[in-house]
């Protein structure tokens, strides 16, 4: 009973507390909705940021991970740092001194109003048809998992994820349709506290019950007892080769903090350029210690358990129910709610961005006041939540691997995006046609690796080793391994050649010096820069590298 009532009443305080600071902002106006009013300071920020990106799935996930491969799998979370130290040093003042809500209206300035359309629609292809659904049942099932929810409820696991979806998906639509940003922002900084907190305490308590007490003799035990788990480099046949986080890793990094519309636009709702780089700035410190909450606890839980779990997975939950005393589990619920929560209410108040600033108004009522775009934007929103919600609970029931191949589709809207984005930076003589057609070839040629050109390589040399008589698993995984290139090689791969057709186009059709973009800046907002961005961006960047050291 206590649990649950610490659950309603910490839920409830990040619901009063977003009401109380959003009461002033008017929603109606384009600023308002999409971009809180341009009010936000850097803690929010920053803990918009960390939350919008981290989900109680991926808590799950990367501890399952961590289980089976080690600390290894943590360059998923301290390279993000140096990929946000970049945004916040290059990226962010090129986007804040021209004043936009949205990375497709900054590609039409520099390329044409079709690229903008192209870029908004697979952003909402993103979004909508596959990331929404996605986060509601996989942050329910770990939620459902984590707390035993069916024999807690009486209810079949099926009934608790459609409960579990739900539930989530109607407060976020209050928050993200009828609060707009600022309430998405608000509630994501009290629930990133809340988050540090709880998910701090699991590998405190974990590693006490390893060392009898003592969290300092659990930990020593810890490495000393599994130094194969705190080995950085992954070989060959682990889900991050070291090879790769010089290649695709920073690629996939880059596109998602520097160019990914669900993320920058919390910062793009700074009330200046220093504000969005402090913020930036912090969560990516913040996100160089993250893996104490994503990473250790999965090896503490494989020491723990010695091994002994059926299914990876299982790690993360089964650490929290043998370490959490019961009176922290009704906040501990709360806070991995609000992380669910905060992950589906920013893709939600994005899509309604991306509808009303770069679809609606471009292409269906160019006259459109402020007004009818944000009500526009609120309808699509609404429409893409009821749509997800309903999608959700059958993911369930789909053939396993359906949708990790969709979510590596996904992945190919990352490696085009990046390269016009950044071509548009780097030339002013790319005409619009290079970046289209990067938008469209780009994606096909990820997908024809993806789905044909890897498969059938990996599947012809199996089949060679298996003739040649091979029988030994880690002989055949090496074979595997080596066959066709990483994904995260293919990445930056395709980066290159998606950059290399860009440059083609700007030397075969250059655009003439009168159609050269020229950028205005803005009179909204001021956009000097925060002095101590790089010197601050160096020192994370530098704490970063030394962990491949350490480790």
């Amino acid at each position: 009973m206590l649990s649950i009532v610490t659950f309603i009443g910490f839920t409830a305080i990040v619901a009063i507390v977003a009401w109380y600071s959003t009461r002033n902002t008017d929603e109606t106006s384009a600023d308002g909705f999409y971009l809180g009013g341009r009010s936000l300071g850097a803690l929010t920020i920053a803990g918009s940021l960390l939350l919008t990106n981290l989900s109680a799935e991926q808590i799950v996930g990367l501890n399952g991970q961590a289980f089976t491969e080690g600390i290894l799998v943590m360059a998923w979370e301290t390279l993000a740092a140096i990929a946000m130290v970049a945004t916040a040093i290059f990226l962010l003042p090129k986007y804040m001194r021209s004043g936009i809500t949205t990375i497709p209206e900054f590609i039409e300035g520099r390329f044409d109003q079709q690229t903008r359309a192209i870029m908004a629609v697979l952003f909402l292809i993103a979004f909508g048809i596959v990331l929404l659904p996605t986060i509601l049942y996989s942050g329910s099932l770990a939620f459902s998992t984590m707390f035993d929810l069916p024999e807690l409820l009486g209810m079949s696991q099926s009934a608790v994820i459609w409960l579990c979806v739900w539930s989530i998906g109607i407060i976020g639509i209050i928050y993200a349709i009828f609060g707009g940003l600022k309430a998405v922002a608000v509630s994501d900084l009290i629930n990133a506290i809340g988050l540090m907190v709880g998910g701090l305490l699991i590998p405190i308590f974990g590693l006490s019950v390893i060392g009898d007490g003592n969290v300092m003799d659990g930990l020593d035990t810890l490495w000393n007892s599994n130094p194969e788990k705190f080995n950085a480099a992954g070989d060959v046949t682990s889900s991050i080769p070291f090879g790769t986080i010089f290649t695709g890793m920073m690629i996939a990094q880059i596109y998602y903090w520097g160019t990914n519309q669900s993320i920058l636009q919390r910062v793009f709702g700074a009330k200046n350029l220093a504000e969005g780089q402090k913020g930036v700035i912090a969560a990516a410190f913040v996100k160089f210690l993250i893996p104490v909450i994503v990473v250790l606890p999965g090896i503490i839980a494989w020491h723990v358990f010695e091994g002994n779990l059926e299914n990876a997975d299982q790690a993360y939950p089964a650490l929290v129910k043998k370490v959490l005393p019961t009176a922290f589990i009704g906040f501990f619920a709360a806070v991995l709610f609000g992380a669910v929560l905060s992950s589906f209410n920013s893709l939600l108040n994005s899509s309604a961005t991306l509808f009303g600033s770069d679809l609606y108004k471009q292409n269906f009522n160019k006259n459109a006041t402020e007004k009818q775009s944000v009500k526009a934007g609120k309808i699509a929103g609404l429409i893409l939540a009821l749509i997800s919600m309903s999608i959700a609970p059958f993911i369930a029931n789909a053939p396993d691997g359906l949708f990790s191949y969709i979510q590596q589709a996904l992945g190919s809207l990352s490696v085009p995006i990046l390269a016009v984005v950044l071509t548009g930076i780097i030339s002013k003589r790319v005409p619009a046609v290079g970046a289209k057609t990067v938008l469209i070839v780009g994606v096909l040629m990820y997908l024809f690796s993806l789905l044909y050109l890897g498969p059938n390589t990996i599947d012809a040399a199996l089949a060679q080793a298996t003739t040649n008589g091979v029988t030994d698993a880690n002989e055949l995984a090496i074979i595997k391994a080596k066959a066709y290139p990483h994904f995260l090689h293919i990445m930056g791969i395709l980066f290159v050649i998606n950059m290399f057709i860009m440059l083609i186009f700007r030397y075969v059709k250059p655009k003439q010096d009168e159609d050269i973009y020229i950028p205005e800046v803005t009179e909204i907002i001021d956009t000097t820069p925060w002095k101590y961005t790089i010197p601050i961006g160096l020192f994370i960047t530098i704490l970063v590298l030394s962990t491949y050291f350490i480790f």
